[in-house]
């Protein structure tokens, strides 16, 4: 790029967000210098906090400031629940959807021996030992229906099994006001087969 090496580099550095681009960089970025110049050094100001003082959750893994967080510091969470979802931002898409009021387990990703994630990596170990607890009754997998998040609740639901605590799977298949028509057929597929009774 012709011009500032700065402003070069302030673009390529937006890149790092998904699904941004180096035309949607370059528009953030003049967008920034042009008009919001506040609004840059607040976000710059934010991101330095959060990057320094932003870890996870000691019992969950969940992105949190403090040891803590503070859906696993609520005793009024039901404790018999545990629910286990991929990512951080799974578990807020549950608290803000569903009205779950157990906990939840972070895997930070998913089983992938392509890419070197196996069990080690998604702290199945923490999970084991809090199956073993003898405080979880029942295990909610929440994770992706992707091949890897199928193969990471097989993983998970045997060891809950090891333990004796009850797996459950959330369901996958036809979204609320969606027509069979324009579904598609791996959609429509898991949906038939996990039908159940009314």
């Amino acid at each position: 790029m012709s011009g500032s090496r700065l402003i070069g580099r302030l673009i390529e550095s937006l890149r790092c967000l998904p699904g941004v681009g180096p035309r949607s960089a370059q528009r953030m970025a003049y967008h920034l210098l042009e008009h919001n110049r506040d609004g840059g050094r607040q976000l710059a100001e934010i991101l330095t906090l959060a990057m320094d003082q932003v870890g996870n959750c000691d019992a969950c893994r969940t992105l949190s400031e403090t040891q803590t967080c503070a859906i696993c510091a609520n005793p009024r969470r039901d404790r018999s629940k545990l629910c286990v979802v991929e990512t951080p931002a799974d578990v807020q898409a549950l608290e803000q959807s569903t009205g779950f009021q157990g906990l939840y387990f972070v895997l930070l990703g998913h089983l992938s021996p392509l890419d070197g994630v196996g069990p080690e990596q998604l702290g199945l170990e923490l999970l084991e030992a809090r199956l073993a607890s003898g405080e979880v009754a029942e295990l909610i997998i929440a994770t992706n229906p992707t091949v890897e998040g199928e193969a990471t609740a097989h993983f998970v639901s045997e060891l809950a099994r090891v333990h004796g605590v009850a797996a459950t799977r959330i369901a996958h298949g036809v979204p609320m006001g969606g027509e069979l028509e324009y579904i598609d057929s791996g959609t429509l597929s898991h949906a038939f087969a996990s039908r159940r009774e009314v």
